[in-house]
């Protein structure tokens, strides 16, 4: 008799699919504000066309429609295969409820804020209703991962599952506690904090939602299908360990460091540099330890475009993770603080770290969840590959460039001190930066096409081969 618990497969097909949708569309809206950089009159003078509108669409398509559909998808196919569990909830549609409810937030997203409606907080722009929807949604979310590991058939809780934890349960104190607010009608609140004290709540949200949100649970995919690709254990499972408790306890505090050079005390500003330095040991322990995995088995890299993505997603997360703390030192920050600097940062961990490492799992987690040996075309995962690597490239080279530019024009200074450059000199200097870093996105958008495609091909319905007449012919 088969023991094997029956899966929760349905659900997790969903947020897959809708990972590679959204993500065309994030990436799509990504390119036409970058194309509006260069030509303004793409706005095509209509309000809700405007960069101002369409940039928070952007970075909530991106970050939660496309990275929050991956994280669900990834984090329940691993938390029911590691517990020998199905997804609990079930009978209640839970599970049904997280994916439906997630979808609405993001349509929400996508009505509201090109109408101009929001909060005007950065990661937190949606209005008051759909950060309750987005509640709702996450207390199921955190029932059903929590209840599938109480349920658990295995004593042992794979560290997978400690940064999906971690990240679920985070995510839910940070999305509360900064969206406080009074409504005053049903498109409009006033947040409970004022001034230096809202913004310093918001960058606690802010920049530990890239600590949990866009790492701690990518760090469950990369601690899951790294090594199921790679067909390794993970290199050091004490390396893992230490690596979430090290990561968990230092990342909470480094969010000051958006906030060097302003109104905030200064010693919060030093509080957030220091633990934002002291955070580059943990994040390159855990790069470390995914890269070590494939140690004696080099030649996967060659072989696998599978795990290219994945081995290269790390290199951008070392690189990230690096580059992160240096720009938080105050001196660097007054050279790097509002210039392109920090976007090509962004995007380094965005696009290299965080959509290679949901590319990669997708491409293992998409034929085992309809029964397929493979993708319908390996080639087409490496052309995937090597389109948006060179994308990357072109995307976060450019924007480092224009940034350090940028830096340096508007702190130059004539002897009788007065300013050497005008902003509109900067702006006319980093004009052809602007169109490298289009070309960058259209090639990343170009792979995302390419993965849509191949993942169609897989997944479609396989034509029943001829069967033989069961009678015979006179």
């Amino acid at each position: 008799m088969d023991s094997t618990p029956k899966y929760n497969e349905k659900v997790v097909r969903q947020f897959a699919i809708a990972t590679v949708i959204w993500g065309i569309v994030g990436m799509a809206v990504g390119v036409l504000l970058a194309a509006q950089l260069l030509w303004p009159a793409l706005n095509f003078d209509v309000p809700w066309l405007t960069f101002s509108r369409l940039r928070p669409l952007h970075t909530n398509a991106v970050i939660f429609a496309f990275g929050g559909s991956g994280l669900f998808a990834t984090s329940y196919y691993v938390v029911q295969r590691t517990c020998s569990a199905p997804l609990f909830g079930e009978k209640w549609k839970l599970p049904a409820f997280t994916f439906w409810g997630w979808q609405a937030v993001i349509v929400g997203a996508v009505i509201t804020l090109p109408l101009g409606l929001t909060q005007s907080k950065e990661y937190a722009e949606l209005i008051w209703p759909l950060d309750v929807l987005i509640t709702l949604v996450w207390v199921a979310y955190a029932v059903v991962f929590f209840g599938t590991i109480a349920m658990r058939k295995v004593k042992h809780i794979y560290v997978a599952n400690w940064f999906f934890g971690a990240y679920v349960l985070t995510i839910a104190v940070l999305h509360i506690v900064n969206n406080l607010a009074i409504p005053t009608s049903w498109t409009h609140s006033y947040p409970v904090y004022a001034g230096a004290v809202d913004a310093m709540v918001q960058w606690w949200y802010g920049h530990n939602a890239v600590g949990f949100f866009l790492t701690a649970g990518f760090l469950g995919m990369m601690y899951y299908f790294v090594p199921k690709q790679a067909g390794r254990p993970i290199y050091s499972y004490r390396l893992s360990v230490v690596h979430f408790w090290a990561l968990i306890s230092i990342y909470m505090w480094a969010g000051p460091h958006h906030l060097h050079w302003t109104s905030l005390p200064e010693w919060a500003q030093s509080l957030g540099m220091v633990f934002s330095l002291i955070l580059l040991a943990p994040s390159w322990g855990g790069m470390i330890n995914g890269i070590m995995t494939l140690s004696g088995a080099w030649h996967k890299l060659r072989d696998d475009p599978i795990i290219r993505f994945l081995i290269v997603s790390l290199s951008f997360y070392g690189m990230s993770t690096f580059e992160g703390p240096m720009m938080s030192i105050k001196t660097v920050n007054a050279l790097s603080h509002y210039t392109d600097w920090t976007i090509g940062h962004v995007h380094s961990g965005a696009l290299g770290w965080v959509a290679f490492i949901t590319i990669g799992s997708l491409y293992v987690l998409i034929p085992r969840l309809y029964g397929r040996e493979s993708m319908y075309s390996v080639k087409a995962i490496s052309l995937h590959f090597w389109v948006s690597t060179i994308g990357v490239v072109l995307y976060i080279a450019a924007m480092w460039i224009a940034g350090v530019m940028q830096g340096l024009m508007w702190r130059a200074s004539n002897p009788d001190g007065t300013l050497t450059y005008s902003f509109i000199q900067s702006l006319e200097a980093t004009y052809p930066y602007y169109a490298v870093r289009l070309l960058g996105g259209l090639l990343f958008l170009a792979g995302m096409f390419i993965m849509a495609w191949n993942v169609w091909r897989t997944i479609r319905p396989q034509p029943q081969p001829a069967t033989a007449s069961a009678t015979a012919t006179a």
